[in-house]
């Protein structure tokens, strides 16, 4: 699979199997993220790993309840260890996160494994379940694992309506 056919057959995987993920394919999974660029490239992240059972059901109390984060097998928490902001205004901690949760996401569409990039959460309790110390931020979250489900794709805007050339 090319990564073109990655970002054309990702989808937000909001049901998954009870089939367990297998060891080699969530260290390739990894793996994408610890690969991923970062400003400076200071690398200042964390992935916390997620199988455990009653760890996860928590998880899913601090994700609102969405039932799906406690059906995958496996939940990735990207954490920042580290703020700084770029001379353009933009905070590292976020910015390098959710370009290596990207690369999780096409790393795992490729292995077949399926993802939801999840914001809607509670930190603190995140923080709560995962020990994680208070001057880490808890980025995103994406359960991990084969999908139960083939949601057809969502609409995109058109190219002209999202990008431009030489000016806005």
């Amino acid at each position: 699979m090319t990564v073109q056919e990655a970002i054309l057959a990702r989808r937000s995987i909001r049901k998954y199997s009870d089939r367990p993920v297998e060891p080699e394919k969530l260290k390739v999974v990894l793996e994408a993220a610890r690969l991923a660029p970062s400003a400076r490239n200071d690398q200042n992240w964390r992935f916390i790993v997620v199988m455990d059972r009653e760890k996860i059901a928590r998880l899913m109390d601090a994700a609102y309840g969405q039932k799906f984060v406690g059906e995958a097998p496996v939940v990735i928490v990207a954490c920042a260890t580290d703020r700084r902001v770029m001379d353009c205004g933009q905070p590292t901690d976020t910015m390098d996160c959710s370009i290596a949760m990207s690369f999780i996401l096409l790393q795992a569409q490729e292995l077949g494994l399926g993802t939801c990039w999840l914001g809607h959460f509670d930190s603190e309790k995140v923080k709560q379940v995962l020990d994680i110390p208070e001057k880490v931020t808890v980025v995103a979250m994406t359960p991990l694992g084969y999908p139960a489900e083939s949601p057809a794709a969502r609409p995109r805007k058109a190219a002209e309506d999202v990008i431009s050339y030489d000016r806005f």
